[in-house]
């Protein structure tokens, strides 16, 4: 009876598929806790080393799943995602042994990396700009990998033999730390900032509310590193 065909196909689905991303879901919230660990023991580590107190060094857990690390003149923010998802039917990727073998290594969890102006929280510049500098994918096999800018979208781009450990999760910390830091704020164009109206400028002279970022305008590429 189609009825009965129809309730098996829906338990198949059930028992496999919401279960392989509740699954995941999990696990990747597990992994979320070592990164915070790591997070906090690094910052530990290089507050002992820096001795100038003008150089922000902290972090703060802004609840279970994004945590903001004050390092330098920019804030990180390491941001978990609440949801899974599977790579596009024609990503390349599809194409390598490792997703051949099984559909169900093309599901992820994904942990956001952005990089702020420390000042845009700390004066509450609610107009400041971010910058997502990279995202990883983590799926069931705890393989991962990462699209982002620089040596982050290099050297992450293989799943099929990259396994997110914690001395894994402790290398993409670090090398986030030095992409934020390298990455120098830029002048942003004369015409952005040559009209203001007076409330505009009232504002500037309480808060500094021009739009401050580290790349005005910026926008997710990857710098050709892109998975999708």
């Amino acid at each position: 009876m189609k009825i009965e065909e129809n309730r098996k196909a829906i338990l198949d689905l059930l028992l496999h598929k919401a279960a392989l991303k509740q699954n995941i879901a999990d696990d990747s919230e597990k992994m979320f806790l070592i990164f915070k660990e790591v997070i906090k023991k690094e910052i530990e580590a290089l507050s002992k080393l820096v001795k100038d107190p003008r150089i922000r060094l902290s972090c703060k857990e802004i609840g279970n799943f994004e945590i903001h690390v004050y390092i330098g003149s920019d804030v990180l923010v390491f941001h978990l995602h609440n949801n899974v998802f599977r790579l596009p039917d024609d990503n390349p990727l599809w194409g390598t042994q490792y997703f051949k073998e099984n559909d169900d290594n093309g599901f992820f969890g994904i942990i956001y990396i952005y990089n702020f102006l420390a000042e845009s929280f700390i004066q509450n510049r609610s107009n400041d700009q971010g910058n997502l500098i990279g995202r990883l994918f983590m799926n069931h096999e705890r393989h991962f990998m990462i699209e982002g800018k620089g040596q982050l979208g290099f050297l992450f781009r293989d799943p099929q033999n990259m396994l997110l450990t914690k001395d894994a999760a402790k290398l993409v910390v670090q090398m986030s730390f030095v992409f934020a830091i390298e990455f120098d704020l830029l002048i942003p164009p004369y015409e952005i900032v040559a009209d203001l109206t007076v409330g505009e400028i009232q504002l500037i002279s309480n808060n500094l509310q021009i739009q401050t970022g580290k790349r005005l305008g910026f926008k997710m590429k990857s710098d050709d590193n892109d998975f999708f």
